[in-house]
């Protein structure tokens, strides 16, 4: 369905943009790395840590108002498109706490992290993808790679504060365009180009919705 996964490093992906949005990415051979991933049944124990350390807390998550389907990356990674903020994202263990944008093209991203349009708002039922540059721009999620299970990322979009916890991490090459795809849980993906510099490989982390309240 998609033919390019963005990433974070905007001089390798314009070199490479034609070989990419035509589908004919160089195949590595090398199989997803898979790492720190934390174990279903643990997820709880993660989820109290997180929920303790919030002033307010739900146990209910808001359900998705309509069917969610990613949209395709555009053709041209820089293809106009228009600004808008969808509220913020806040990562404590890296410092972070900036707008969160809407949209997918490279244009959008220069300017922070960005929500893939077509999957779940932050705290909604489903898969939120999170794209953001590691070594360009203001380089948000240069550190991405130092996330462990437990650690915090918090969104606060639509009048409602979302936090997530780290479960796990995952090296992927950029035709695993799966890492979009929604779920019947509440979950958060953000990825970056990997390593830092490269667009060989994509660095994904995943989180678990432990709590929604109203800010």
């Amino acid at each position: 369905m998609r033919r390019l996964l963005l990433g974070a490093s905007v001089l390798v992906l314009l070199a490479n943009v034609a070989a990419i949005t035509t589908g004919s990415v160089e195949a590595t051979g090398t199989e997803p790395l898979v790492v720190d991933t934390l174990p279903a049944e643990d997820l709880p124990a993660v989820a109290a840590d997180a929920i303790d350390r919030t002033t307010t807390t739900t146990t209910t998550t808001i359900a998705p108002t309509t069917t969610l389907q990613p949209i395709d990356p555009p053709e041209n990674a820089y293809a106009p498109e228009p600004h808008v903020v969808i509220g913020s994202i806040e990562i404590p263990k890296l410092g972070l706490s900036v707008p969160l944008n809407q949209g997918i093209s490279l244009r959008t991203i220069d300017r922070g992290p960005s929500h893939w349009p077509g999957t779940a708002i932050p705290g909604r039922v489903g898969n939120t993808v999170i794209a953001g540059h590691r070594v360009t721009h203001t380089k948000p999620f240069r550190h991405i790679d130092s996330l462990v299970p437990g650690d915090e990322i918090i969104f606060v979009s639509e009048g409602i504060r979302s936090v997530y916890a780290v479960t796990g991490h995952e090296v992927v090459t950029p035709d695993r365009t799966d890492i979009v795809n929604q779920t019947p849980d509440a979950i958060a993906t953000l990825f970056a180009c990997h390593p830092p510099g490269s667009a060989r490989y994509r660095y994904v982390v995943r989180a678990a919705l432990v709590s929604t309240s109203p800010v």
